[in-house]
């Protein structure tokens, strides 16, 4: 029988979320004080053991709904304890039935989660200047020619971003969407470089570049998402030595109102 319930306790998500800590990474960022505050976790136990997991993380719009462990302990949490209407949902293919049982998807978006392990990392040299927040509107510019869509300011002020600049304009950056110096983890994100200057070596230098400050301030874990089908982005991230650890899923889901009865876990 399972037995869910919200959990507050650090240690015990910790350990569970270590089980698989590259897929959990963001999670394990999310531990941080600062960013702890601003999440919701919920848990199911069979035997005494916590077998699944749910975070809402509250700080973006909609808000971040992460899952892992067994399919049934899921069923649970969001049968009995945490159901928010509307999130971006990320998930492995194990989850996707019980996930449908509760949301619809407007679309699917296949990733993979790629990993960087200290001794495989490749630098690749370039131009690169460090952005700080001074910097906003340049990237803010650079960001509405369609990239950044999990980008903001805040990540600035506390991240890592690097850029390149011609002519007084940004023409291509990369940055980080999280920085845990307690757990030794960081996610890779926000790489975008204008249209008209690709296919220039700038997305390699800039992510480059973030990397190794990354190992500069002792971070252990490096990780960064991307989508199954952007080959070109697999290539360059492949270059600097990252390897894919695991396919999962992600995208806009909104709680069913009709919901389909679900089976008796």
């Amino acid at each position: 029988m399972w037995k869910p319930s919200e959990l507050t306790d650090k240690p015990r998500i910790l350990a569970f979320l270590e089980t698989d800590r590259f897929y959990a990474a963001y999670a394990i960022g999310d531990l941080e004080p600062g960013m702890f505050e601003h999440c919701t976790w919920a848990g199911a136990e069979k035997a005494g053991r916590l077998a699944a997991l749910a975070l809402l993380f509250h700080g973006l719009t909609p808000p971040a709904f992460f899952v892992m462990g067994h399919a049934e302990g899921l069923q649970a949490i969001l049968e009995d304890v945490l159901h928010p209407e509307q999130v971006y949902l990320a998930c492995r293919a194990e989850h996707l039935q019980t996930v449908r049982g509760y949301y619809h998807w407007d679309r699917l978006i296949p990733m993979w989660r790629m990993v960087l392990g200290h001794q495989c990392f490749r630098p690749i040299q370039g131009e690169c200047v460090r952005l700080f927040p001074d910097h906003s509107s340049l990237l803010t510019k650079l960001y509405a020619l369609g990239g950044g869509d999990a980008f903001d300011l805040a990540q600035l002020e506390k991240g890592t971003f690097y850029g390149v600049l011609s002519n007084g304009r940004l023409v291509a950056v990369a940055g980080t969407h999280l920085i845990s110096p307690t757990y030794g983890v960081a996610a890779v994100g926000n790489v975008f470089t204008h249209p008209d200057h690709r296919r220039r070596g700038y997305g390699s230098a800039t992510t480059s570049a973030v990397i190794a400050e990354l190992y500069q301030r002792g971070i252990r874990d490096i990780v960064l998402n991307v989508g199954q089908e952007n080959r070109t982005a697999i290539r360059v991230y492949e270059r600097l030595g990252f390897q894919c650890h695991c396919p999962f899923l992600e995208g806009l889901a909104v709680a069913l109102k009709d919901r389909r009865s679900a089976e008796p876990f």
